[in-house]
């Protein structure tokens, strides 16, 4: 089996392109690869991020003008009209938070199936998914137990899984979202990575397992 260690932020429009050819991998390979989903810091502070990266480009809207134009290429990811424009959010480390809550309580399948959620909400329904309100509504319509996500909000454990996450991306020196993390850190692909060339480097990597290599 192969693990991917997989870098995203919640916020990050290639991420939610990225989830069509992950779930296009899963069909294809199955249970010869395997997912360690990460989260990483890239709008961890939304308003600085627009104030200096998008000062002269329109600000909100201009990103929003942006993030609509770079998904016209894929007729198979839809946003709603109002994304960035409306229900701004001011981060997405809550919701980072909230997934690592529901990994620690509910376990890693249910945190990413409730992380996919949280995308949905933001890029489909134009929510505010740095509300905790509305990350624990969420929380709830999916059945997960919010008394036990609270907990491990309360007691340190879900911030400190979340901390863990941002060093190990530091460590690895991960240029951001996202991130595919290969061959136990030997190669990484990163940002629009098209499916072709996900399942070719996957392929390779099965056919030749790394701990069979007589490179030196």
């Amino acid at each position: 089996m192969l693990s991917i260690d997989y870098y995203s932020d919640i916020l990050c429009v290639w991420a939610w392109v990225a989830q069509t050819r992950i779930d296009e991998l899963n069909a294809h390979f199955g249970d010869q690869i395997q997912w360690r989903f990460h989260t990483i810091d890239v709008f961890g502070n939304v308003d600085k991020k627009m104030a200096t990266q998008w000062k002269d480009r329109g600000h909100y809207d201009g990103f929003s003008a942006h993030v609509a134009e770079s998904v016209k290429a894929f007729p198979e990811i839809t946003i709603h009209k109002d994304l960035w424009s409306k229900n701004k959010p001011h981060t997405s480390a809550n919701a980072h938070l909230l997934i690592k809550a529901v990994e620690i309580s509910h376990g890693l399948d249910k945190s990413t199936i409730y992380a996919n959620h949280i995308r949905q909400a933001f890029f489909g329904d134009a929510l505010d998914i740095s509300n905790q309100t509305t990350l624990l509504r969420l929380a709830e319509q999916h059945e997960l137990d919010t008394t036990m996500l609270r907990h491990a909000i309360n007691d340190g454990s879900a911030i400190a899984l979340l901390m863990s996450d941002y060093q190990q991306a530091k460590q690895l020196a991960i240029k951001g979202s996202p991130s595919y993390v290969l061959d136990n850190g030997r190669q990484t692909l990163y940002g629009n990575v098209g499916y072709r060339v996900l399942r070719a480097n996957i392929e390779e990597l099965l056919r030749n397992p790394a701990n069979e290599a007589s490179w030196c």
